[in-house]
């Protein structure tokens, strides 16, 4: 089964060029607050609670490296998500947006899709800066011509804070709501920083239409995407919405049982030149796209039918001697699988295939019994089909 391959759009990287190159900057500052920004983003995480998008350099880097990666991010998850009703405007709601990525990314995706009704997009960030350039970038994209209705209304409110809510009350219910890399970064200094993200959450599914998508992307590293698992926990046990994506249930994250694991995405993209060029001159490799994410819905729909033979890949498919394994997660849990190298078979050669995010269907398991303990690795037999429900 072809995984898909993301590619940011010409008309993007076009708006972000000329507003970069609008403000005079390039060259070796751009490259060294590239790396800079990374520092703080994986290793010193401490230092985002300082406005870094209300530094121009560090701006700029962003746009001209950053932006890109999670604008592609975003629209694979805008791709996996139910289409909105075509019969009525599509609204979007993009919170904590820095300089307006899911806000682009969505009007690029509803650019392409040419969705026949107007779109609508109000974003809301606590840095004026950011959102000076999400209009700049909107402009620019805008100006390239044969863009329909669009119309997007920006913020300034600090999502810690009770304001921001009332800005936009009156323009609900919205077909989808983004949260794009901001969970992290917000409440890190409260002493209950999950139930306050988990909170801000709920709230804003209260503006989410009925059938609408509530697309939450966080960083893939452990941290980061471990608080995402908890608030996704806390979320569901209101019972205000289910997972339509990654999850394959509603339990408890099985993840957080050991304090080592944690669940995280990576999908195949096309690095655009510039990323490329960056890469080469500061050592960088971003040949993927990784990232944790929700897909949150009101109506209960999901990705895939529910069976307790169907698992998600949550793991790479590791060659070990004589061997392959992977983990898998569903209602009943994470677990581990092998096959045989010896094994191999016309009903079970797709298991070649799987990969992370992978959907898999398997016919049967089997755990051996030793010494009267049975195994907690399970094993595909020769005869067992193998199926992969859904690629990525």
């Amino acid at each position: 089964m072809q995984r898909l391959n993301a590619m940011v759009s010409p008309r993007i990287l076009n708006a972000i060029q000329k507003v970069v190159e609008r403000e005079g900057l390039s060259g070796k500052k751009l490259r060294q607050a590239v790396v800079e920004l990374s520092r703080r983003f994986t290793k010193e995480r401490v230092s985002l609670r300082q406005t870094y998008l209300d530094n121009w350099l560090f701006t700029a880097a962003y746009l001209q490296y950053f932006l890109p990666v999670n604008f592609a991010k975003i629209q694979r998850l805008l791709d996996e998500m139910p289409i909105p009703e075509a019969t009525r405007p599509v609204s979007i709601l993009d919170l904590g947006s820095g300089p307006g990525t899911g806000a682009l990314a969505a009007l690029d995706w509803w650019q392409q899709r040419q969705f026949p009704h107007a779109l609508s997009v109000t974003v809301i960030d606590h840095s004026p800066e950011a959102l000076r350039q999400t209009k700049q970038l909107w402009d620019r994209y805008c100006e390239a011509g044969n863009v329909g209705e669009v119309k997007v209304e920006t913020h300034a409110a600090n999502l810690e804070g009770q304001t921001w809510m009332g800005l936009i009350k009156q323009k609900a219910p919205f077909s989808v709501i983004i949260l794009a890399n901001c969970l992290n970064e917000i409440y890190a200094d409260t002493t209950d920083p999950i139930g306050m993200r988990a909170g801000l959450v709920s709230e804003a599914l209260s503006l989410l239409d009925s059938q609408g998508t509530m697309i939450i992307v966080e960083p893939a590293l452990r941290e980061t995407s471990r608080a995402l698992h908890q608030v996704r926990d806390r979320v569901l046990r209101e019972k205000r919405c289910t997972v339509y994506s990654p999850c394959l249930h509603e339990h408890a994250c099985p993840a957080l049982i050991n304090p080592y694991d944690w669940c995280h995405e990576e999908r195949v993209w096309e690095p655009p030149a510039e990323i490329k060029e960056i890469d080469e001159e500061v050592g960088f490799i971003k040949d993927a796209l990784k990232f944790s994410y929700l897909l949150l819905r009101k109506d209960g729909k999901t990705i895939v039918k529910r069976e307790h033979d169907v698992h998600r890949v949550v793991s790479e498919l590791r060659q070990l001697k004589g061997e392959k394994r992977a983990w898998l997660c569903n209602e009943q849990g994470r677990q581990e699988i092998g096959r045989q190298d010896r094994l191999v078979s016309t009903q079970n050669e797709a298991f070649d295939d799987w990969h992370r995010g992978a959907i898999v269907q398997i016919e049967r398991i089997v755990r051996k019994e030793k010494a009267g303990k049975v195994s907690m690795l399970g094993r595909i037999e020769r005869d067992a089909a193998v199926k992969i429900v859904r690629s990525v």
